[in-house]
């Protein structure tokens, strides 16, 4: 049983690669209040792919957890231990993976690191680059929430992120959750700025032109 998707490579990955999306969701896809929506939320996941990194050497000080290290892998019953839940799967949009079901595993993931997150936050020493990760996920979260409401029949109020409660007895465990969130957080934040890159129709004008 896989405990964090990030563990194991995706087989999923090639079903990122540039697709047109499917008939009923084209014409929403299309729509220009869409588009800038794909595009700002573009940009934020970009922002803050480009902040983990920063965001894990300011508030990890053990020097056994690399961010992008083979051993993260052997951590995963560790995972369980502490109650860290796997990001959704993300796909690109297709007759099997539609528009809607894809921006509410989007939405969720965002939801489940912020949880993850604002738990173990107040126990790091250092919080400060955590606290602007936060910032900007929920800022994410935001724009796919809009995307969302505009891809459903009906609208759908997205719960705020409920609080999880981890199991951190010591220092280790607060440091073991802190990485682990930020490595699926890396993992799920690349699925996302695939997901949105293949909704993105700037890029084929930019290739046209």
């Amino acid at each position: 049983m896989h405990i964090l998707i990030v563990f194991a490579i995706p087989c999923y990955m090639a079903t990122f690669a540039r697709s047109a999306p499917v008939p009923e969701s084209s014409a929403l896809v299309g729509g220009t209040q869409f588009q800038e929506l794909v595009q700002r939320s573009r940009s934020l996941i970009e922002k803050i792919l480009l902040a983990i990194p920063d965001t894990h050497k300011s508030c990890i000080h053990t020097e056994t957890l690399q961010l992008n290290s083979p051993e993260n892998s052997k951590l995963a019953t560790m995972a369980l231990t502490i109650g860290i839940r796997s990001a959704p799967v993300l796909r690109a949009v297709s007759k099997n993976f539609t528009l809607e079901t894809g921006l509410k595993h989007m939405s969720e993931g965002l939801q489940l690191h912020r949880a993850l997150l604002s738990s173990v936050s107040p126990r790091l020493e250092n919080k400060d680059k955590v606290t602007d990760l936060l910032a900007d996920i929920k800022d994410l979260g935001i724009q796919v929430n809009k995307m969302l409401k505009m891809a459903q029949e009906e609208a759908v109020v997205q719960p705020s992120p409920t609080p999880m409660a981890l199991h951190l007895p010591g220092d280790y465990e607060v440091q073991v959750a802190a990485h682990l969130t930020l490595v699926q957080l890396q993992s799920f934040g690349q699925d996302t700025a695939r997901c949105l890159r293949s909704l993105d129709q700037s890029i084929d004008d930019e290739t046209e032109s």
